[in-house]
């Protein structure tokens, strides 16, 4: 799929032809999280506690560093 906005993307997840609605909600998963493991990097490198991010999310902190832990996220 080529590089398409999220808005367009939340468009075509909408189609009545179930394949591309599946095609584009595919790619806006693969795009949300790019993005969030993006702000999680940031926040990190901004001295942000797993505490804070886990918060921010909605999730436990035990949640977010499961998922995001380790060096290559910072302050291990």
């Amino acid at each position: 799929m080529s590089e398409v906005t999220m808005g367009a993307l939340v468009a075509q997840a909408e189609d009545d032809d179930p394949l591309r609605a599946l095609a584009a909600t595919a790619e806006l998963h693969r795009q949300v999280s790019q993005a969030e493991t993006v702000a999680v990097r940031r926040a990190r490198a901004r001295g942000a506690s797993w505490a804070q991010i886990a918060a921010a999310m909605g999730v436990s902190r035990q949640a977010v560093h499961r998922k995001y832990g380790g060096s290559r996220f910072g302050r291990g």
